[in-house]
């Protein structure tokens, strides 16, 4: 069991990392927001979060 929490906060490290390199600050704001937002069950701060990151994905596409 522990070993299945290490290898998920890498990977969730690593994908923060990832969307800093490649979206900066703003992507960084978005995930936290997503992730807080999803942690506490409040569809209003994952719902910003979401927003953001789509609005950065599409911009970059």
């Amino acid at each position: 069991m522990p070993l299945i929490a290490i290898v998920l906060a890498a990977l969730a490290i690593g994908f923060e990392q990832l969307v800093q390199w490649k979206y900066g600050p703003m992507g960084i704001i978005a995930f936290v927001a997503l992730t807080v937002g999803i942690k506490a069950r409040n569809t209003l701060v994952s719902g910003i979060g979401a927003v953001i990151l789509v609005m950065l994905l599409a911009q970059s596409g």
